[in-house]
């Protein structure tokens, strides 16, 4: 279930806010990825109890929506963009799940359903709905996979264009290939506009 679904009501000030939590939160995420982050390390890095963080969240999932909210939330990239159109707004989330790559793996374990996703999704929506998609909705899920599922390879995609292609196996492929000599953020912008053109 998501944060969001449930919140956990607070019974009593704390110095710590749900905020604070986020924030902290994304930064180990940053620095360790979806391992560093327990309810301990957090914890330890606000500098309070791990007991205490019961005030606030339920369960280490908990964690994870407010981090992932929060990443998307205070990046200007993808709200500039988001004024612009679809093709942007995905360039721009490509562009953000690379400088958190832990966030495409969460958004694989848990529906994003933070406002800011929420946010996310309204505007692409609204462009979608606006570019006279048939489907807004499958149309928005496909083209958000595409750039999720791009920006989880992104990072062996730099091994691409080194390794080789067995030619007797795959010809076309292997010719293609070795011409081949594009970034991985290339290829999503041509995907991109390629499904958007649909």
């Amino acid at each position: 279930m998501s944060y969001w679904a449930d919140p956990k009501p607070v019974r009593r000030a704390r110095a710590v806010t749900v905020d604070d939590l986020a924030r902290e939160a994304v930064a180990l995420l940053d620095e360790g990825g979806v391992p560093a982050l327990t309810v301990r390390s957090l914890a330890e890095r606000i500098g309070v109890a791990a007991a205490s963080l019961y005030s606030r969240i339920r369960s280490a999932d908990d964690i994870l929506d407010l981090g992932l909210d929060h990443a998307l939330d205070h990046d200007p990239q993808v709200w500039r963009a988001a004024e612009i159109g679809p093709h942007q707004l995905l360039l721009a989330l490509y562009d953000h799940l690379r400088r958190h790559p832990w966030a495409a793996q969460v958004i694989g374990m848990r529906a994003p359903r933070g406002p800011a996703y929420l946010r996310f999704s309204e505007q692409l929506l609204d462009h979608l709905v606006g570019r006279g998609a048939e489907d807004p909705l499958s149309a928005a899920y496909a083209l958000s996979n595409f750039v999720i599922g791009s920006a989880t390879t992104a990072a062996s995609a730099v091994d691409e264009p080194t390794s080789p292609v067995d030619g007797s196996l795959a010809p076309t492929y292997a010719r293609l290939h070795a011409g081949h000599a594009v970034d991985p953020r290339t290829i999503v912008d041509v995907g991109l506009r390629a499904l958007l053109a649909r």
